[in-house]
């Protein structure tokens, strides 16, 4: 006779089929949000007043707490504490921010963060949890703006942090702080991406646009000594690099991390990886440093023949040690050279599938930009004046355009993640004047002759039409100091495309 019994066993987390717990987690959802919105409308006055937000969020997290600890709980129940704990942190919050000043109440909700992802035992929410509690370090440097020094500085503090308590450590699933410090790294990873600004063509593919932002202004040489960092890092645990052409390759790096202040950080995080056992967090950090060397194309400040000028040095020097190398017969590490050997198809449909993504992103890119050729509507946007020392820098002219009294005074400063839309009025010569910004009754109203809606898009902390920027040939710009209008094509939902400068009688220059 069989005795085993059925070891598919419920309160196991490890062995719940994910459909089931998936299911389990939405109704769980759908119970407790209702629920929540009745009993704010019931004790609203309570919640926002005096002690009301500790008093619930404190009793939120503790249950949450308690049924998450719990052994043998019920799918159910363990599920409906998720919500909680995120109910009881959103009402803590509250009070945090109400009565203290935002950088003092992000760190706090940053340790409480941290202090309940130690005492859960779920890996996924104790890195959900270290995630958020880096975000708020983040944001509690600086709340005006993501892009201010401050931000870059708590970023590299992030880094240097994770690298001191769990980088130089192997890796451990077994405990707390691996969870932990991988959502607190990935989190840190994802910073540095998105302060560096829109990297190479994803906003064309987005429809978002980031040039000219980034931490590209901040003092290079703390990124310097972490690349240095990492460097040190892979030539004394990995042997195999102790080559003189690997030292070239690292000196290529230290220069990169020179013009991409927040490309040393990523590196570091990229080597302690790498020798510490984590393969998953090492490929975001890879994601991370190309997202950072795609965004320096857009760094205004740079001309395109300087920035082009440092990536193919850069490029040409790399490629030339690797062929070194190769020639020696030497290799950076054993690891890659065993991969390679034992699953050489799976290298080449790697190779094959990033190709096959590139050209997919060129040309999803290209297309968008041909249907705004081919359909949209030519129009005109008078030029406005421009500071005389930013007039012209080098291959670009700087814009600004004419907008109304009233468009300026709605756009200072206004947040907003969501792109504003801009009512314009054509006249009979396709010169548009942008007006105000669209309203819900604007927005019900199809377009006509002598309106038009366009979009705006982000640049430098400000809303601008499309770009700040044309650029042109070197040595070519005299003849744009005619310009006095930019040429557009707008399509019906607001997009907008800058083709071309005209001159006062809106002839194109060419």
């Amino acid at each position: 006779m069989n005795t085993n019994t059925d070891t598919t066993n419920p309160s196991n987390p490890s062995e719940r089929p994910w459909p089931v717990v998936l299911l389990t987690a939405l109704g769980a959802w759908l119970a407790v949000l209702p629920l929540a919105g009745v009993v704010v409308l019931l004790l609203g006055e309570i919640l926002m007043s005096g002690g009301g937000p500790y008093l619930v969020g404190g009793l939120l997290l503790a249950g949450a707490g308690v049924v998450l600890r719990t052994e043998g709980m019920g799918l159910f129940v363990e599920q409906v504490a998720v919500p909680m704990l995120l109910l009881g942190g959103i009402a803590f919050g509250f009070g945090l921010y109400r009565d203290l000043p935002a950088p003092r109440a992000s760190l706090t909700l940053a340790a409480m963060a941290l202090g309940m992802a130690w005492s859960l035992r779920t890996a996924w929410l104790q890195a959900l949890l270290g995630a958020c509690a880096c975000a708020l370090v983040l944001v509690s440097s600086e709340t005006a703006h993501f892009l201010h020094w401050r931000v870059w500085l708590a970023a590299q503090g992030c880094v240097v942090l994770w690298a001191a308590l769990a980088g130089t450590r192997r890796r451990n699933t077994d405990t707390p702080l691996e969870a932990i410090s991988s959502g607190w790294i990935l989190m840190a990873l994802a910073g540095l991406a998105f302060g560096s600004g829109m990297t190479f063509l994803a906003g064309a593919v987005l429809d978002v646009s980031g040039g000219g932002t980034g931490w590209w202004s901040v003092w290079p040489g703390l990124s310097v000594m972490l690349a240095a960092a990492s460097g040190a890092v892979l030539w004394h645990r990995l042997p195999a690099l102790r080559q003189p052409w690997c030292a070239g390759a690292a000196a290529v790096a230290l220069g990169l991390a020179w013009y991409m202040p927040a490309l040393g950080a990523v590196w570091l995080v990229t080597a302690l990886c790498v020798t510490t056992g984590r393969p998953r967090l090492a490929a975001a950090a890879g994601v991370a440093a190309v997202w950072i060397l795609g965004a320096f194309y857009y760094q205004l400040a740079w001309s395109l023949a300087d920035k082009a000028s440092v990536l193919v040095g850069a490029g040409a020097v790399l490629g030339l040690l690797a062929w070194r190398g190769h020639r020696a017969g030497r290799r950076a590490s054993a690891a890659p050279a065993t991969v390679a050997a034992a699953a050489p198809g799976r290298a080449r449909l790697g190779i094959a599938l990033c190709a096959v993504a590139v050209l997919a992103v060129v040309n999803v890119a290209i297309g968008q930009k041909e249907d705004l050729l081919a359909h949209g509507r030519p129009v005109y946007v008078e030029l406005a004046a421009v500071d005389p020392r930013s007039l012209m820098q080098g291959d670009y002219m700087a814009l600004n355009y004419r907008l109304s009294d009233t468009l300026r005074a709605q756009l200072d400063g206004l947040d907003t993640l969501e792109r504003p839309v801009a009512v314009a009025e054509v006249d009979a010569r396709g010169v548009a004047r942008l007006d105000r910004l669209q309203t819900p009754a604007d927005a019900s109203t199809p377009v006509g002759p002598t309106t038009l809606r366009v979009q705006l898009t982000p640049k430098n902390g400000r809303w601008v039409l499309v770009s700040d920027a044309w650029f042109f040939k070197e040595g070519d710009g005299q003849r744009w100091e005619a310009a006095r209008y930019g040429e557009f094509r707008v399509m019906p939902d607001g997009r907008a495309l800058l083709v071309g400068m005209a001159d006062e009688h809106l002839k194109p220059i060419r």
